[in-house]
């Protein structure tokens, strides 16, 4: 037998991707194999753990956020499915429950270490094993995406679900729980990038900067003229994408930086989480995916 110490990390991460098992699985497999990777997929065959390998590759763009908040800290998590009928099961949503209040526990946000924890409730079992039952149960690919942690030092975290599809976590230096709150809904509805127009990293004002004196150098305006009309557009962009720059939703005629200046109140950092958001989702042809299972490939 192979020293575990003798496998690599490649080895590990080729065979959890071609199995979907977990680390620590893949790395028993392959100390067992001696390394041979085609014996490791046998090792785990054996033991039953790559079926919910089989739907590894599977796409998984549905799914739901969940926040857990002990009062003094908040954590946001996504878990992924393959449709949104297995994200309404209960199964899943007791799962994702299970996940967040276990990350909220043990503060732990990397994913890749937080599955090798034990599920809260169910220390028996850890997170992976959890969720390859679960796979197993519904018949899909689940997978945890994401997780992030509120910074416990802030004077107040609110937090905003918008059904399961969309949460926010937001940080104030200042103890203002119906504020923090309405913050946290404002994020949920227009999407910000950053905190404040000077918080917009310089190659993305850059770019903006070039592609506005492109558009304005065929005004035949003067040179004068096309860089006030460019920092006027460069103004507008930073002020959309920025929270404080933003109308602030429940009173357009207000920014949300006047009222954050109102309250006497700062926004620390926030976090929003879209379910699916950046994963390239399969288009499928209706009616071949039903001709498909009809002849049985």
């Amino acid at each position: 037998m192979t020293n575990a110490a003798n496998i690599s990390a490649s080895q590990v991460k080729e065979l959890r991707e071609r199995t979907g098992a977990g680390m620590m699985e893949c790395k028993k497999a392959l100390t067992v194999s001696g390394g041979d990777m085609e014996r490791a997929i046998e090792e785990l065959r054996k033991a039953g753990i790559t079926k919910a390998g089989k739907k590894a590759d599977r796409i998984a763009a549905e799914g739901a956020i969940v926040i857990s908040d002990n009062g003094k800290q908040a954590v946001m998590v996504e878990v992924n499915s393959e449709t949104d009928f297995v994200a309404r099961d209960s199964h899943f949503t007791s799962f994702v429950k299970s996940v967040a209040e276990t990350a909220l526990a043990a503060q732990e946000q990397d994913v890749s270490k937080f599955s090798a924890l034990s599920l809260k409730d169910n220390g028996s079992k850890t997170v992976e094993e959890a969720r390859q039952e679960l796979v197993a149960k519904v018949g899909e690919n689940v997978q945890i995406r994401r997780i992030v942690l509120s910074n416990p030092l802030a004077a107040i975290t609110g937090t905003y679900l918008h059904g399961n599809r969309i949460g926010v976590v937001v940080e104030l230096d200042t103890d203002n729980k119906e504020l923090a709150r309405d913050i946290a809904m404002h994020i949920a509805a227009s999407r910000p990038i950053v905190v404040s127009p000077d918080s917009v990293p310089q190659n993305i004002v850059a770019k903006e900067k070039e592609i506005y004196m492109a558009q304005a150098a065929t005004s035949g305006k003067p040179q004068e003229i096309i860089e006030k009309m460019v920092l006027g557009r460069l103004k507008k962009y930073l002020d959309e994408v920025s929270l404080t720059g933003q109308p602030f939703v429940k009173d357009p005629d207000m920014t949300v930086g006047s009222l954050l200046n109102k309250h006497r109140a700062k926004v620390l950092a926030f976090y929003r989480y879209e379910v699916g958001e950046g994963i390239e989702k399969a288009s499928e042809d209706f009616k071949e995916a039903v001709m498909s299972q009809v002849q049985g490939s």
